[in-house]
């Protein structure tokens, strides 16, 4: 009977090993059936994630090329904001005399900023800011994220043609008919843009998206036809390189002297016993260059990378229309370099503005390139508008009719 019953165990064994068997196999068809599909699913997804912002930039462009206009090209005056624009006293003298359908206003200021009657003193200005905004920095990315947001705000409107790009300490040279002739007339874009020979702004992580040879610098306060804005505002490829590699170098503190720049230099001398005045003066020259970090502002190199990347450079006229003067720090500790003079009531009179008029030519020593200013093959004066201006230096420049008459006692009245 044990026997008996070993044989029969003997016999029934294999039929369940067979059977655990196949559900094993069964079990293991059907998980990798499951993960095949989910890696499919997951696939798909990530590829259509990928896939969606060319899409979705492929429509807005369709979509902006599509919408027809009636009337004039008008001229879109994009201004960036601190908060209010305290010249807009100027600026409403300026359009008041201008038809409407010609020019529209666009403003980045701080994110909740709103500009009404109890902010500004012209019409022009009031509700015109974005929604959108951001808050901005300095020498920070965040300054071409708000001109690229001006730029795509002003391209929802068809009739915008032009589009300039102007601060709010800038003022206009000219009345209203010659500025319009003036970029109208021209199918080009004003983009000033030069080969940068200072070492430290391009970062070589950068490439290859970014080659160097494509590396360019130039002023922010450009003036662009319609097809260059929206090229910048359907980049998505130098912005984001541009947000995490093209980055302002923390500013030098005055107070810490040499330690700004040379910490290992500083370690050095900590731990060494015998070191020579040789040495020393050689490591205070050395130094500063072992600790050289990449020192990139973003908003003057943004534009006239990416159009050089785009192969554009050939539709540009290589030049800003907005005037500066440059003034170099004397003080080396300070870091500052070449920061713009600010024009006041003493120094914003004719005889300044008549010698502005009259430059008709820039050079530019990193190419010894002379620019001839032109517009549409026409030789012309190279500035249409300049900056810095003080309310004192504006407020001169009205009294005596630069840009057209204001009684600037009215300056003078409480807002209501």
């Amino acid at each position: 009977m044990v026997v008996s019953g070993g044989a029969m165990s003997k016999k029934f064994l294999p039929v369940a090993a067979r059977h655990v068997i196949w559900l094993s196999w069964k079990l293991v068809v059907f998980l990798s059936v499951a993960l095949c599909l989910l890696a499919l699913l997951r696939l798909h997804s990530s590829s259509s994630s990928a896939l969606r912002p060319s899409i979705s930039r492929q429509r807005s462009r369709i979509s902006r090329d599509n919408l027809p206009f009636s009337g004039p090209p008008r001229i879109a005056f994009l201004f960036l904001s601190r908060l209010n624009l305290p010249l807009d006293f100027l600026w409403e003298s300026f359009l008041e005399n201008a038809d409407e359908a010609t020019f529209s206003i666009y403003v980045h200021s701080a994110p909740g900023f709103v500009f009404d009657e109890s902010t500004t003193r012209s019409r022009f200005f009031q509700g015109r800011q974005l929604r959108n905004s951001i808050q901005v920095g300095w020498g920070e990315s965040t300054m071409i994220q708000a001109e690229r947001l001006l730029l795509e705000a002003a391209l929802e409107d068809p009739a915008n043609q032009r589009f300039v790009l102007l601060s709010d300490s800038c003022v206009p040279l000219y009345n209203f008919s010659y500025i319009y002739n003036y970029v109208i007339a021209s199918p080009r874009s004003f983009v000033d843009s030069f080969l940068d020979a200072k070492e430290g702004r391009y970062n070589p992580k950068m490439s290859p998206k970014i080659p160097m040879n494509k590396w360019r610098k130039g002023s922010q306060w450009i003036a662009l036809i319609r097809r260059h804005a929206e090229v910048i505002v359907d980049d998505e490829v130098v912005f984001p390189l541009f947000q995490k590699f093209c980055v302002r170098r923390p500013p030098l503190d005055a107070r810490k002297g040499k330690l700004n720049i040379a910490p290992a230099y500083v370690l050095f001398l900590t731990y060494a016993q015998n070191i020579s005045l040789s040495s020393v003066v050689f490591l205070e020259k050395i130094m500063p260059k072992l600790q050289k970090q990449h020192n990139c502002i973003p908003d003057e190199h943004y534009v006239q990378t990416l159009l050089a990347m785009n192969e554009l450079e050939s539709e540009l006229e290589r030049r800003t229309l907005t005037y500066t003067l440059w003034n170099q720090s004397v003080n080396k500790m300070e870091n500052r370099g070449w920061h713009p003079v600010t024009f006041s009531y003493a120094n914003a009179g004719p005889q300044k503005i008549k010698e502005i008029k009259a430059i008709n030519h820039v050079y530019y020593e990193t190419e010894y390139r002379t620019e001839w200013c032109q517009s549409n093959s026409t030789s012309v004066p190279c500035f249409l508008f300049a900056r810095k201006f003080s309310q004192g230096a504006a407020m001169r420049l009205l009294s005596e009719g630069v840009v057209g008459h204001f009684d600037t006692s009215a300056l003078l009245e409480p807002r209501p």
